[in-house]
């Protein structure tokens, strides 16, 4: 029989194709109710593990299979000594159950009538009885089994009511397999969705659960693939995958002990307009730390002393124009503009005259703007460029509302990749990566990562790996794993209010070398 895996894979599925790999998995000779009983003990597995003293468990179910599967798990919460209410969703209940969540239903009717045959006083008490407002959670602990994956409108009536009730109390939630209210596609809210502390995810992993809105209501993310055998996953292809260390390992070998400074790409960063500086600093930083052999500053006169002080390894020139840029773009590798370039018209002529070159270029801030407001530009695509926008620069360029882009990250970063060519690093939580191909999400990171600097940090990051050979694809995603690890690890030691991105400069180093501070 084949191992359970609890880890978290790379692979991330859409709900359809999650609702496929059942499917063949009961094709393949598993019956669905056994999954369901596998998802069941997972859970309470889960639930055992994180609350070991509980001794009481309320229990919402819905009348589908996310139903079904509370329905097992309530059973199995008897059987180990708990006191179980189980709370039902919607009217005529039992009446509304088909396939597997009946025989789940059948299955507790039969454990309720065995334990009243040996005797009620040997076993924890079971209640059943429909939802209302007025009903008072019994348990330790919430489990929300209400809505699974096939959610696709707003949340309404009794469940809208039964999920506020949830939040507005302070018992700890499990949520089975996805947080009632979650779009398993999307990570967005449908009107109002459950609050957990932990998820237990089953059989695919939900790409909405690391993104968007869902980061806040998921929790801790668990998972288990309920032992489906690896020729059901080959049958379906994802083209999501999660980046995680072991893609840092795999793309940066050793240097040769013959390495010398033009071994690892000369990197030019550009940027910097008046009262600015600070960020194409943090940018050459960053660089610097990441291993790039040579990084040249190009930025306003009056910004070269502070930065030559701040970051002597950095060389600094000072450019009114773009035909003062051009020298330090003949000897670069790698071009990072856009941390502190401001929208003047500085800021256009030494964009323009980058575009111009063919060197790989990574866009940040400042000149995204510029490719946005500027008719010139406007039209511009390129093959070789990595182009990283946040969700508003990135509506900026899409021409649209940040909220329509935010409904599907997904979706948007495709669109940022169709439109400008390249590949497309959308920011945010659960940071996203194209290159039309392959698509990357990154789901480590913090919210202490929400101050200034931080996505020049991210930039910097992204020109330094890709001046040491990686393709533009392999450098976008692991520099945002990168920024987001560092991150983490920082936080860890101080916390994470007052993280500044300049704290995420000795941990890089520490990262790439397999030697975590």
């Amino acid at each position: 029989m084949r191992q359970q895996n609890t880890t978290l894979p790379e692979a991330l599925y859409t709900a359809g194709q999650t609702r496929l790999l059942d499917q063949l998995a009961i094709e393949g000779g598993t019956p669905g109710f056994l999954l369901m009983q596998r998802a069941a003990r997972a859970a309470f597995a889960v639930l055992q593990r994180y609350w070991p003293q509980a001794k009481a468990v309320t229990l919402l179910c819905g009348s589908g299979n996310n139903g079904g599967d509370g329905l097992v798990l309530a059973a199995l919460a008897q059987q180990h000594g708990m006191a179980v209410q189980v709370l039902t969703l919607g009217e005529h209940y039992a009446e509304r159950l088909q396939g597997e969540a009946q025989q789940a239903w059948q299955l507790l009717q039969q454990q309720i009538a065995d334990n009243s045959g040996q005797g009620d006083a040997d076993y924890p008490p079971l209640q059943i009885m429909p939802w209302f407002s007025h009903v008072r959670f019994t348990g330790d602990i919430v489990v929300d089994a209400m809505l699974g994956t096939g959610l696709n409108g707003p949340v309404r009536g009794d469940y809208a009511q039964a999920i506020e009730q949830v939040n507005s109390g302070r018992l700890p939630v499990l949520a089975v397999d996805i947080p009632s209210g979650l779009c398993a596609d999307t990570g967005a809210v449908l009107g109002v969705a459950v609050e957990s502390q932990v998820t237990v995810s089953f059989i695919g992993l939900k790409r909405g659960l690391l993104t968007h809105q869902a980061v806040d209501y998921v929790g801790e993310l668990q998972f288990d693939d309920l032992r489906i055998d690896d020729a059901v996953y080959q049958q379906v292809p994802v083209s999501l995958l999660r980046t995680t260390e072991a893609a840092l390992t795999q793309v940066l070998g050793q240097r040769r002990r013959s390495a010398h400074k033009g071994s690892h790409g000369r990197v030019l960063v550009v940027g910097g307009d008046h009262g600015m500086g600070g960020a194409a600093l943090i940018a050459a930083q960053a660089v610097a730390r990441c291993g790039a052999g040579l990084i040249t500053l190009a930025t306003r006169a009056e910004h070269v002393t502070a930065s030559l002080v701040r970051c002597p390894e950095v060389m600094v020139k000072a450019v009114r124009s773009g035909q003062e840029l051009q020298p330090l773009l003949d000897k670069a590798d790698v071009v990072v503009i856009g941390p502190g370039l401001g929208q003047s018209a500085w800021s256009d002529q030494l964009l323009q005259q980058t575009l111009k070159t063919s060197l790989p270029l990574v866009v940040d801030a400042d000149a995204l703007n510029l490719l946005c407001n500027n008719p010139v530009l406007a039209g511009c695509r390129r093959n070789n460029w990595i182009i990283t926008p946040h969700p508003g620069e990135a509506a900026r360029l899409l021409d649209e509302t940040v909220s329509g882009l935010l409904a599907d990250r997904f979706a948007a970063v495709d669109r940022l990749q169709q439109r400008f060519g390249g590949v497309a690093l959308l920011k945010g939580a659960g940071s996203l990566v194209t290159d039309g191909e392959l698509m990357f999400l990154c789901n480590a990171g913090n919210p202490g990562m929400a101050s200034g600097g931080m996505g020049d940090m991210l930039s910097g990051i992204t020109g330094a790996l890709l001046a040491q050979g990686l393709s533009a694809r392999e450098a976008a995603r692991l520099a945002v794993w990168l920024h987001a690890a560092a991150a983490d690890h920082c936080a860890d030691i101080q916390g994470e209010r007052g993280l500044l991105a300049t704290d995420l400069l000795v941990q890089l180093p520490a990262l790439l070398n397999g030697r975590v501070c």
